[in-house]
Parts: C-alpha cells; structure tokens; sequence
C-alpha cells in the first residue's frame, strides 16, 4: 500500500537552548504538532501533496510563534513584508510573491498567483490584487504586530547605532515551510517568511524563488529550506539537492548533508531543509543550534524536534 509522508519546519537558528525556558519550548511543540495535524489530516483523507503543505503552512502562518504571517519580523522602517511560494512537483507548477502585507495566508496569495495566473511571481499591489480577487481573508496591521518581533527590531538597530551587529542567528532565520508525499506518489513544498530581523525595505531571500529555499519535483524531491537566504540563494539550495540525486545518483540524504553542511555550511549558509522523495524518505538536516521542525510518516507517530538531542 503507497502511504503518504509530510515534514514541516519552523525555522533554523532558533532561540539558543541556554536561553530557552521549559514553557516556550513547550509552547513551539505544541504549535508544530499543530501544524503537523493539520497537514497529516488532509494526507490522513486521501487529499493531495499540494493541499497538505498549504494546510499545514497556513497553520505555522497563524502561529505568532514563528516568523510568517502573522508572526513576521519588522523591516528597518517598522513594517511587515512577507514572501512565500508553493510548488507541485507533478509538473512543476510554481506560484509565489515577494514584499506583499495584508494577506491572511501569504502562501494561499503564493497558491493564487499558481492557479489563476500564468506567471510565477507578483510583488507588492498587483500580487495582493490576485489575492483580492481569489477571495482570501485580509487583516489589519494589529493581527500581525507581535511585541517581541518588534522588541527585536529596537534592539537590533540600538545595536546598529552603537556600530555591532547581534550574532544571534535568530535575528537573521524564521521561515516555516512544508513538504509532503501523497499517497499518490506526489511531491510538494510550500515556504512562507517574514524575512530578516531589520532587512532592508524590498529586501527578497530565498523562500520565493523556485530552486534556492522552495523546490519541488517528482523524479528527485521536494524541499523547504529555512536560514540565510542570501547564502541558500547563491548555492541555489533546493535544486542543488534535487540536481545531486538526479546526476550523481546521491540518495536524498547524501544530496541534502552535502549541500546544508558543506554547500551552506562552508559560506556563513547556517540553516536547514526539510525534504522528502519519491519513496517517502524524509530528512531534516541543519547546521546551527537547531531547527524547528516535526515529521510523519503513514502508520508511525509523530515526532516534534528543535534541538539535536
């Protein structure tokens, strides 16, 4: 019998276990089993790959927890400026947008963009006028304020003033994204940030763009990948992973430790990726402190993970 599987993370770089405290890990493990939840229930039902990995994003976008949707991070200038983008690995069929606020659900907006245009990515007014008109839930700027990112912001500017710049990788991380094997045998991934503590206004990482931090194909794998986008976008960390299967005949975990821990690693690339192949194998690598991330297959419990131990 074909069985489905899904991984899901919330970002690398996470707050660093000395600095943890029992209640808000709790507090994370009880938001990705949510997130896990609510994409295994559309795997559980016999939907599609690509429904899974919205359902379960979606879910970590309403989480103020992590930084996307409603949890995102504030740019230089005090605003919000999300990314996000889906891909189906049965043909390939991508839909994302860069820089846009006001969408409940910037991976459903990323979805629209897949489904009802024939263009991969829109930015800013016309991306949120496809939103408008797939008839997606807006919200105001006070759903998606959340003191601690803006307290973030503060202190890394005061920081900035002062000439330093923070080493917590926490500040530069947090993305959630998705992937998923359906019982069909069909891959997806879904990614979704509010980018980098104090980015520039504009700035765009790698979430959004097909091949770095979202890819998704059938004949190799599916990836979501969480960490300096910048980096992730110049080793074009997605398709790497998927390139390495393909050409040098590398299992998805060879592909997927050489590309995160040597590819990334060696070029300041701190981060992970969640990913998943035709069979249903799933691997979770990262090279910093820890990851954000849960995973289940049909028939096996679910797992929820931040550190290595």
């Amino acid at each position: 019998m074909t069985t489905y599987s899904l991984a899901i993370h919330g970002g690398a770089g996470t707050i660093l276990k000395s600095k943890m405290t029992d209640a808000q890990e709790a507090e994370y493990h009880a938001g990705l089993a949510r997130a896990l939840e609510a994409g295994e229930a559309v795997l559980r039902q016999g939907g599609t790959a690509m429904d899974a990995v919205t359902a379960a994003v979606c879910q970590l976008e309403d989480e103020p927890l992590f930084n996307a949707g409603r949890g995102a991070v504030f740019t230089t200038e005090g605003q919000q400026e999300m990314d996000a983008c889906i891909m189906d690995g049965r043909d390939r069929a991508t839909g994302a947008v860069a820089g846009i606020f006001g969408p409940k659900n910037p991976i459903r907006a990323a979805r629209a963009v897949m489904e009802t245009t024939s263009h991969v990515c829109l930015i800013g007014p016309n991306a949120l006028e496809i939103a408008r008109a797939a008839g997606l839930d807006f919200c105001d700027p006070d759903y998606f304020f959340t003191q601690s990112r803006w307290d973030a912001l503060q202190q890394t500017l005061e920081m900035r003033a002062r000439g330093e710049e923070s080493d917590d990788p926490a500040r530069r991380h947090g993305t959630v994204g998705a992937v998923a094997r359906d019982r069909d045998g069909n891959l997806a991934a879904a990614t979704s940030t509010g980018g980098m503590t104090a980015k520039l206004p504009g700035r765009v990482g790698d979430t959004p763009m097909p091949g770095a931090g979202t890819f998704a194909d059938n004949a190799t794998c599916a990836v979501s990948g969480t960490g300096h986008g910048e980096v992730f976008i110049k080793y074009t960390a997605g398709a790497e992973i998927a390139a390495r299967m393909r050409h040098a005949g590398q299992s998805l975990a060879e592909a997927a430790d050489h590309v995160v821990m040597r590819d990334l690693g060696a070029h300041d690339g701190s981060g992970g990726v969640i990913a998943v192949d035709g069979d249903g194998t799933l691997v979770l690598p990262f090279n910093c402190e820890g990851m954000y991330r849960a995973h289940v297959r049909e028939g096996s419990d679910p797992v929820t993970a931040i550190y290595r131990d």
